[in-house]
């Protein structure tokens, strides 16, 4: 009960406090918050929205996995922008020089996407290792380089479309069919790649020699190191499955509607994943939630304008839910901290006593 209270409750206080916060900001600015909130959910059942809403929470679950993976190390990938954006220029590319039967062709279009994020972000993870540079500052630049990369190959590689600069398209046999949903719109065939994704995440974590490993290293690198573990290794390897990850997320529009890849990509994922994985605490089933809820607020917030709320008071939620979450899980870990501590005092304290009455009774 106390892992489970522990997990759920930082994040439930996080948007408990979010939604207060921005209740407050609406109710001065003369908006009335619970009409804001129905017309939010309202607008799910509207158009396309609701296929919107799934398809963009398939990216966000890709990338928050891929940042998750580096949380269980206390690494920051804060690359994966760039990762996910390069990797999707890369694949497109590919997938548009190539003839294939359908289904290989796919096939190769995502393991280059994937092979590019790994490869991408094996830069920084060198450097970590042997040369001891943050992973940090390291996928920062890298994320700037990574737009200079991207223009360069849409730019040599591609073809002019309209007003705007794509790389070729990619041709029947590597695209992948989507799942339609009547009215509402269809669903991205490789969302479900991101349900295999979470499955793979969830046991590698708690099924697996190297999820241990990985888990033990980022809560005492120096005791794991004592019981055997290479920590050079478990480096190397969770940032190579952190960049491969980032690669995927990207593909899902790529395989699934634009079928190239765009200068006006869509940018910002990477980011976001950052803060969904927070929210959900690294936890396959939170990681979702989080997906979700991004994803509802971004999708659902374009009707605010119809009744006089600017749009950006979602980026308010989604910014306090951020910031919130950090704090909640500081004060619930220490609640749980003080909660442990005096129950072993309470029995230290019990075990005390009989000790006591044994020695009196020995004197008398």
């Amino acid at each position: 009960m106390n892992t489970w209270r522990a997990r759920l409750l930082p994040p439930a206080l996080a948007i408990v406090f979010s939604a207060v916060l921005c209740s407050a900001v609406l109710l001065i600015s003369g908006a009335n918050p619970i009409s804001t909130l129905l017309e939010m959910v309202a607008q799910v059942g509207r158009g396309t929205t609701l296929v919107d809403i799934i398809n963009t929470a398939g990216a966000y679950y890709l990338v928050a996995i891929a940042a998750a993976i580096g949380f269980q190390m206390n690494l920051l990938n804060i690359g994966i922008e760039g990762q996910y954006r390069l990797a999707a220029c890369v694949a497109a590319i590919v997938g548009a020089s190539v003839s294939l039967p359908f289904g290989l062709h796919a096939l190769l279009v995502v393991v280059v996407g994937a092979a590019t994020g790994a490869i991408y972000v094996g830069i920084a993870a060198v450097l970590k290792v042997y040369r001891g540079v943050s992973e940090v500052i390291s996928t920062i630049m890298l994320n700037t380089l990574a737009l200079g990369l991207v223009s360069y190959l849409v730019t040599n590689f591609g073809v002019m479309s309209g007003n705007n600069q794509s790389t070729g398209l990619i041709p029947e046999s590597g695209r992948v069919p989507g799942i339609p949903l009547g009215g509402y719109g269809t669903v991205f065939g490789l969302v479900l790649l991101s349900v295999l994704v979470g499955v793979g995440y969830a046991v590698l974590i708690n099924r697996t020699r190297f999820g241990f490993e990985l888990k033990a290293s980022g809560l005492s690198p120096t005791a794991a190191v004592a019981g055997g573990v290479n920590s050079k290794k478990m480096v190397l390897s969770a940032l190579l499955l952190s960049g491969a990850i980032a690669g995927l997320a990207g593909l899902p529009e790529i395989l699934g509607r634009d079928h190239t890849f765009t200068i006006t990509f869509p940018t910002g994922y990477g980011f976001a994943g950052l803060a969904i994985a927070l929210l959900g605490r690294n936890h396959p089933l939170g990681v979702a939630f989080g997906a979700l809820l991004w994803s509802f607020l971004d999708k659902s917030s374009l009707t605010l304008d119809n009744i006089g709320v600017p749009q950006e008071i979602v980026t308010i939620v989604q910014g306090t839910i951020v910031l919130s979450v950090v704090v909640a899980y500081e004060l619930v870990r220490r609640r749980e901290l003080a909660r442990e501590q005096s129950k072993v005092g309470e029995e230290l304290g019990t075990a005390a006593e009989p000790a006591a009455t044994a020695d009196g009774g020995e004197k008398a």
